[in-house]
This record gives C-alpha cells, structure tokens and sequence, in this order.
C-alpha cells in the first residue's frame, strides 16, 4: 500500500488479533463488498453491513470509523487494478494482445465489483479522486513508454502525439469496458482493441504485423 492510500485508508479503531476478532471483521468487509454492489454505497448504512454480517452495530464501529473507512480498506492496494491494462506493441499480433488484456482485465473488475461504485464517489471523495488521478497518471506514463518503443521502431504513425493517444487509448479501454459490461464476449473486446490499433498504426504496417504474428 502506498503512502497515499494509507492516507486515504486512515488509523483503525482496532486491529483484530484475534482469529475470532479477524473473523468479524472479514464478515463486515464481506458484507460491506455484497451490500455496496448491490444497493451502491449512498443507499448502504454501517447498521445494515452490520445485520448482514451478523454482527452489531457496535461491532463495526469496534473495527472500522465509518462505511468509508470500510470501502477504503476494500480497494487499498487494488488501486491499479481498476484501470486499464498496459499494452504491448512491438511483439505478436497487437489486435489479439491488446483484447486478451482488456478481457482479462474486465474480468477482474467483475470479479472485484467495486468499480461499479466508485463514479458514485468520485465527485464527493476529493481524496479517492486524487489517489486515482495519481494511478492513471502512472498507468499513462507505461502506455506512452510503449508507445515511444513503437514509434522508434518505425510502427506507429509518424505524426502522432503520443502523449495525447495515450490519453485517448485509457479512456477509449475504460468506457468500452464499461458498455461491454459483465455480459462480454471475445468478439467485443477484439472490436475495441481493432479501434485502438487503428489508431496507433498504419494500415500497412499492421497488416505486415499481423502476417508475421501467423509465421
């Protein structure tokens, strides 16, 4: 966990040590994850994660400061994880790549959940902002880096702003991980990396890539 994010996460009433004690308070983090997807984090109360654990309502207050404090503690260090997947250019066949790695990472956002909460707090959690803005911005910086070995290899468009595709490809990755959804299929996810390849290499050039990705 980085600095920033125990920031965010912030000191804990208690820290169980107890098997038993650890036991209840997975149960409140488990509750809070179910609850939180199903009814969104504004319409779930601390009483309601409690009764769904099993527990009371004093007994999450033992453990967590607020449903926040709770939230918080289930997305520490799954920052990175939400946002989009890095690609590689230069090796194999980039279509194909690029939509196994955004399969796989819309798979792991539903497999987690939780980022179906987070533009519910985005506009009221200054500090969630700001942690996420910083994970983009690292997740950026990795897909430019790739993208100048691109270029220097003589594959990409020759008068492209890469730090601006760059920009575009995260958000391109994120809202069509979002209109695919839960219900994704191959097919879909190989459209939208066609669309990102598209606009990062030239016609002949990804042709002659993806002949020599079948050699």
């Amino acid at each position: 966990m980085t600095e920033r994010e125990d920031l965010l996460v912030g000191e804990f009433p208690i820290l169980p040590k107890q098997e038993r004690a650890q036991q209840k308070r997975n149960a409140l983090l488990a509750s809070g994850r179910s609850l939180f997807i199903e009814k969104g984090y504004e319409q779930t109360t601390a009483k309601e994660i409690a009764a769904h654990a099993g527990v009371a309502t004093g007994t999450f207050y033992r453990y967590f400061s607020d449903k926040r404090q709770l939230l918080m503690s289930l997305l520490e260090d799954k920052i990175d994880e939400l946002l989009p997947p890095e690609p590689n250019w230069t090796t194999g066949n980039p279509e194909l790549l690029l939509a196994s790695l955004l399969e796989a990472h819309m798979k792991r956002l539903n497999g987690m959940g939780l980022h179906r909460v987070l533009p519910e707090l985005l506009y009221k959690d200054s500090e969630l902002a700001e942690v996420l803005g910083e994970a983009r911005k690292k997740i950026h910086s990795r897909i430019l880096t790739g993208l100048k070995r691109a270029y220097d290899s003589g594959l990409t468009w020759r008068d492209l702003d890469l730090d601006k595709v760059a920009w575009s490809i995260m958000v391109l990755a994120e809202s069509g991980n979002t209109k695919i959804g839960q219900h994704c299929k191959k097919e879909d996810f190989l459209e939208l990396a066609k669309v990102i390849c598209r606009i990062v290499f030239p016609p002949d050039v990804l042709k002659k890539l993806l002949i020599e990705s079948k050699e």
